[in-house]
């Protein structure tokens, strides 16, 4: 059977994701902003937490991690980082982790934060990519830098086009307005403004995205691109000049 996923909000922009597998009843939880609305989500679908699967330090996506870990004895995983010791097990880049019978390969993404992972669930084609890609942009560079985090959005990038992703924020809309500084004439940035409005209007999230639809409007994904170089005035530039000034442009927009 294939797995289930449940998308939920915490915090004030922060999503929540649980994915369970129905053969036999584990249940992750892909950070755990804050304890409360985990357990929300989990009340709302029936399902028994099992494991918390941690992809950074930030508190954003922990302070929740160590009230539900008391409370459902459930194993911790998380990336190798003297910055969150809440973790039972530790992995990084080309490791494995089971839920149930499902299984998820880790990227290591480091940009945002240096021990920033992602969870790649290959048989059910869907990321769990946290605060490295969001829908029409990508984290701050806030502990790595700007070729690091150019390099780790090349390792999301190559993912299968179909691969669906869930990200840590809704940020989508106000990604696409920075976006279209960038690109205003893309027609496929114009059509996702359209769909992430309309979404929102009827009270719906907007993702989650794919790989592929992403490598057609996101600007962090398209650095290499010689009509995007043009546009930020770095023609024949490296892919990480590129990268770097439209993420400062974006850092201050």
């Amino acid at each position: 059977m294939a797995a289930k996923t449940h998308l939920f909000n915490c915090l004030s922009d922060n999503f929540g994701a649980l994915i369970h597998d129905p053969q036999t009843g584990a249940t992750a939880s892909i950070d755990a902003p804050e304890a409360a609305a985990v357990e929300a989500a989990l009340a709302a679908t029936g399902w028994m937490l099992t494991d918390i699967l941690v992809t950074h330090h930030h508190n954003d996506h922990t302070a929740g991690v160590a009230e539900l870990k008391r409370k459902h004895k459930c194993r911790v995983v998380g990336p190798r980082s003297d910055q969150f010791k809440g973790v039972d097990e530790t992995i990084g880049e080309g490791g494995t982790v089971k839920v149930g019978s499902l299984t998820a390969r880790v990227l290591e993404t480091p940009g945002h934060t240096l021990d920033h992972i992602c969870y790649i669930f290959d048989s059910e084609k869907i990321a769990f990519l946290a605060d490295t890609l969001f829908s029409a942009g990508c984290g701050r560079v806030i502990e790595g830098a700007m070729p690091q985090m150019w390099h780790s959005l090349l390792k999301l990038r190559a993912l299968p086009d179909d691969m669906a992703f869930h990200c840590g924020h809704e940020y989508t809309q106000a990604n696409i307005k920075f976006a279209l500084t960038i690109e205003p004439d893309n027609p496929d940035l114009k059509a996702r403004a359209r769909e992430a409005d309309a979404l929102r209007a009827a009270g719906k999230p907007t993702l989650p995205s794919t790989i592929g639809a992403e490598k057609k409007f996101n600007c962090f994904l398209r650095a290499d691109v010689p009509s995007v170089a043009a546009a930020v005035g770095l023609a024949g530039k490296s892919a990480e000049e590129v990268f770097a000034e439209i993420r400062m442009r974006k850092n201050k927009f």
